[in-house]
This record gives structure tokens, sequence and C-alpha cells, in this order.
């Protein structure tokens, strides 16, 4: 049987680089090679694409092959680069079947690569450009999951431009319609780049500069009392299924960065200690949340509970998360019966199948005739 041509998409433009060369690795390694081709694809920091070595994913590497990828459904193929940064139409590298994006963050998971994919006419794993763009604005998100009737944190939004105008103004609109303690994060970023708890109204400042550095967009949300953290994966277009929720214990004051991925203190517990019928309840609104916002094929719905009065809030979606094997998303799915290996098969084959629904759409239309005057 011919092998499917695998693209995996890697590294990029965005705070979260080095997430995503960890979760190429781990795919690369697990992927059923006897049934999968692999061609690794990375984009530098600089934005340059690269053929990458399968064994190491270096980026660096001198025999990394520059390449191209043209919105142009004819080719469906990596092209070569020349030395002087043209395209060679006439070069074909690898032909692509079906890419997997593993790019977390700005310009992988907010729409933009699944519009060059959608233009090349290209099946992919995730989102549609619509779903990413929803799941990457922290601040569209909420808004269309407030509509759909989910309950959210309360908010409020800025701008970096009007925050540096007016930063006095900013902080007392903030501190009429929010309380503390606050969280601060860059409206268009994951993996926690950039967010800060806020406890005083003294820390607010250094919060909003920090997040400034990484998005022209902030939001500010207000903290739940003594929150859980809770997460429900989804898999799936149309017919979805929710794996059993999962529960994090930070080694921090809250689930940062250095807690995520620097140090090995911060515990996880699946399934999360739930009664049953609230467990029911997160899947059904993770289900909820994930149609809201136009998902397809995968997605975390992260969620915090007030352990006093049980009080459920969606936090966000994250409609491309980290996909390591202690990543939460595929260990939700594995202590739900579905191994890492199965996921990625199964992820492979809804991107097909979405494809397939997509390519039944007609693309003209001719009027008849007796209705043009």
């Amino acid at each position: 049987m011919k092998k499917i041509r695998v693209g995996i998409l890697f590294g990029g433009r965005s705070g979260e680089h080095e997430v995503s060369l960890l979760s190429a690795k781990e795919v690369i390694a697990a992927i059923d090679q006897t049934r999968y081709d692999i061609i690794p694809i990375g984009i530098t920091k600089q934005g340059e694409w690269l053929q990458a070595p399968i064994d190491s994913l270096n980026l660096l590497a001198k025999n990394n092959i520059p390449v191209s990828l043209l919105p142009d459904p004819q080719h469906q193929a990596l092209l070569a680069v020349t030395a002087t940064k043209n395209i060679d139409k006439t070069q074909t590298l690898q032909q692509l079947d079906v890419v997997f994006p593993l790019i977390h963050g700005t310009y992988g998971e907010d729409g933009c690569i699944q519009g060059l994919l959608e233009l090349a006419n290209i099946p992919y794993v995730g989102a549609g450009v619509l779903g990413s763009a929803l799941g990457m604005d922290k601040v569209l998100m909420k808004t269309v999951l407030k509509q759909a009737g989910l309950p959210i944190t309360d908010f409020y939004w800025t701008t970096r431009k009007q925050w540096r105008k007016n930063p006095e103004e900013i902080q007392d609109q903030i501190e009429k319609q929010l309380h503390y303690p606050l969280f601060v994060k860059p409206a268009n970023l994951g993996s926690s780049v950039g967010i800060s708890k806020v406890h005083t109204s003294v820390e607010l400042p250094a919060a909003m500069s920090l997040a400034c550095q990484f998005d022209r967009k902030i939001i500010i949300e207000s903290g739940v009392p003594q929150a859980r953290e809770i997460e429900v994966a989804v898999l799936g277009n149309d017919e979805l299924i929710a794996s059993i929720p999962g529960e994090i214990f930070p080694s921090r004051e809250f689930y940062d960065y250095a807690a995520k991925y620097l140090d090995n203190n911060s515990r996880i517990q699946i399934p999360a200690d739930l009664s049953e019928s609230l467990a029911h309840q997160l899947q059904t609104m993770a289900k909820t949340a994930f149609r809201a916002i136009n998902c397809e094929g995968l997605a975390r719905v992260d969620f915090l509970i007030n352990a006093e009065n049980l009080a459920v809030y969606i936090s966000e979606l994250n409609t491309l998360p980290g996909f390591t094997r202690i990543s939460m998303y595929p260990k939700m799915f594995e202590k739900s019966g579905i191994s890492y290996a199965e996921l990625i098969n199964k992820l492979i084959q809804l991107a097909f199948e979405r494809h397939k629904e997509v390519q039944e759409n007609i693309t003209s239309f001719e009027p008849p005739m007796n209705t043009i005057s």
C-alpha cells in the first residue's frame, strides 16, 4: 500500500517556537512509519522555510534545504528555493498528501498557516481559518463563548497603543470593572507566555508592560477564588468525543510557562477528582464551546472551578494544544482509551474527511439565463 506523505510543520515566528519543536519530535517518534512518510518542514524564528533532517529537526543545520509552499493547488508540494531566493517551480522536492501543523501561537495557530494550506488545497490537521483565528484571539473567543451562553470570567481588553497613551485612565477602567487578583495576558499567545498574576494596583503597570512586549492587544481577566484548573480534550469534526477531565496542580501560583515546561514539580491528575455529574457537565460544555468557535479536529478546553461553590468558568480553548507525550491533550485521551499513536492517526483521518467535505462545495455559479434581465 502506498504510504501517505505527511508534512510535519514546526517552529515558527512565535514565542512558542521551542514548544513546537518538542511537539514535532514526539509526533515523528510515535507516528506509524509503515503507513506514513514523514516530511519535516521547519520554519525559523526569522520565517524561513526549511526541509529539516528528520533525526534532529535542527533548523540551524547547514544541510537544511530552503523550501517554499505556494498558495497554488496545481503544486501541492514543497518547491526548491534557489540561492538568489527565487522559487524554482520546476524543482518539486516533496509532494504533500496532508499537513500536520504543530506551530503553536502566532502565525501557526491563528489561521495564517491554515489559510495558506486552504489556498494550496492540501488537507491539514485541526481547525480551519475561522476556528483557528477565534481560538487564538482570547477577546473574540470569550465574546463568542458568552454569546453562546457559556460561563466565562469577567474581562477587559485594551491595546498596547492605548495603554501607553493613557495608562492611568486604562488602569482606572480595569479596576472599576474587574476585581483583584487579575490575570494580564497577551490576547494572541499561548503556553502562558507573557502572563502575570496581579494582586494589587502597584503590580499592574509592570504586568501590562510585559504583556505589551508580546502582542498589540491585551486582555485582563478577574481571577476565580480558590480556582481548580480542569481540562477536557475534544476530538472530531461533526461527531465529537470528549476525554475524561484532568486536573493541574501547578508548582507555582498559577500554571505559567516555567511550571509547564521548565520544572518538574507541577502535578497532574487524570481523571480529575470530580463527581460524575460535574465531569459530564464539563464534557458537554467542552463540546458546546468547540462547536461555538467552529473548531475541527482537536481542541483542549480549559476550565476554572471555584472550589467553594463549584461555579464553572471556561478559561479558554486551545485549537492546537501542546502535543508531546506528557502534554495534557494526549494524556487525557490515553486515559480515555486512545493511545498517542492512535490519536495521531485519527487526527490525520479527520483532516482527510474535512477536506473531502470541503471539496463538495460548488465554487462557480452561473445563473439561469431567464433570470438575467
